[in-house]
């Protein structure tokens, strides 16, 4: 049965430095390559997607922020971006302090997804929404979770991923019990992989024997040229699409494709 309404996925993981914008803009970047439309909501108040797909700071006169706080709608925040068929709602430093300014409010932890259904790209003008979360389980990363389908989760080829990666879980499942049943996990993509690595790829093999087809095929290594994207404002796809980091999301794109097409024929 086709849903309505674009699909939703927060992109997800309480540690920093995992990959977790790089897979956000990247994967966005190849879905609007295909001929998706997709909107990217940037919920980190570092504003690292904002900065990586070249918005400058000095443009950001509506952000994420205002729709946190009910100043302005999800619609009028999003804005074009270089990138055909990809949108942002940027962020801006001032998602450090609402946490403060929501706390009482009792609907605080599902805000974001108020000002999904309150729009209209809810129904006509994006087919994904992927949400990139802050590096820690706080109120945003509740937000997210609680507007969306799915959680994709970035997960570093390192030593302590496992350990990581039962707490977001858990974090989820407390989210599943009490704000969003519907709630999935899209997958798990390993990132920062490095071949030569004995210690990565037994990492890559216990993950794969805990979580089974939650892994995605597709392994995410490590770039430079992925590295350097950020800095030159644009995602790695277009920046050297050739390189290795760049063909991986590609694939990655590929496979969220096809789960996608095989959830929409059930």
């Amino acid at each position: 049965m086709m849903r309505a309404g674009p699909r939703i996925i927060t992109i997800a993981n309480q540690k920093g430095g995992v990959g977790k914008t790089t897979t956000a803009i990247n994967l966005a970047t190849a879905l609007a390559a295909i001929g998706e439309r997709v909107l990217i909501v940037d919920l980190d108040p570092q504003g690292n997607a904002s900065t990586g797909l070249g918005v400058d700071r000095h443009e950001r006169m509506v952000s994420s922020y205002d729709v946190i706080v009910g100043t302005t709608t999800l619609d009028d925040a999003a804005m074009p971006t270089a990138v055909p068929g990809l949108s942002i709602v940027p962020s801006t430093l001032d998602l450090l302090g609402v946490e403060m300014e929501i706390a009482g409010s009792p609907d605080r932890v599902v805000r974001l997804r108020n000002a999904v259904h309150a729009s209209s790209v809810k129904t006509n003008a994006f087919s994904y929404i992927l949400i990139d979360c802050p590096p820690s389980l706080n109120l945003l990363t509740m937000n997210s979770m609680a507007a969306a389908h799915s959680v994709l989760v970035p997960l570093q080829c390192e030593f302590f991923a496992l350990e990581g990666l039962s707490q977001l879980l858990a974090t989820v499942e407390q989210v599943r019990a009490a704000l969003n049943p519907d709630l999935t996990i899209q997958g798990i993509v390993m990132t920062m992989y490095d071949g030569r690595n004995n210690l990565a790829n037994q990492v890559v093999e216990d993950v794969r024997a805990h979580m089974g087809e939650k892994v995605y095929e597709t392994v995410i290594p490590r770039n430079v040229r992925v590295s350097e994207a950020p800095s030159h404002g644009k995602p790695a796809i277009l920046y050297d699409l050739k390189c290795s980091g760049s063909q991986a999301y590609l694939q990655l794109a590929s496979e969220v494709i096809r789960q996608e097409r095989k959830l929409r024929a059930a």
